[in-house]
């Protein structure tokens, strides 16, 4: 996907990327040490547990309902500068698609690149 972003981006301007989707997210958090996404993971499964009894959507799976509310705690966009035609990230920055189901398909993103 960045091979076909990079040579289009503006000198300046931003880049919105929005998932199509409800049970995953997108977001921006340290990309430099695995164990982050192992952490994120068990936060998240650990506040929002699979097979609870006070769940009713539940016809798609045990999964279903808990990555339905933890992509909306995390957000279903991201907003990043560009600067001198680049990503302005931080250091450690890196874009995470947050896949919630145990066995999610294919996902759609929408890009949307604005600048000068």
């Amino acid at each position: 996907m960045w091979k076909k972003i990079s040579p289009v981006l503006p000198s300046k301007g931003l880049l919105n990327i929005f998932i199509q989707h409800t049970s995953a997210a997108l977001a921006l958090n340290e990309n430099a040490d695995p164990s982050v996404r192992r952490d994120f993971e068990a936060i998240f499964n650990k506040l929002v547990p699979e097979n609870q009894h006070y769940y009713t959507h539940t016809l798609e799976g045990s999964d279903d309902m808990p990555a339905h509310v933890k992509s909306s705690v995390v957000g279903q966009s991201i907003t990043i500068p560009i600067t001198r035609g680049k990503l302005n990230l931080g250091t450690w920055q890196g874009i995470y698609l947050c896949e919630f189901r145990n066995y999610g398909g294919s996902r759609r993103l929408v890009i949307t690149i604005t600048g000068e």
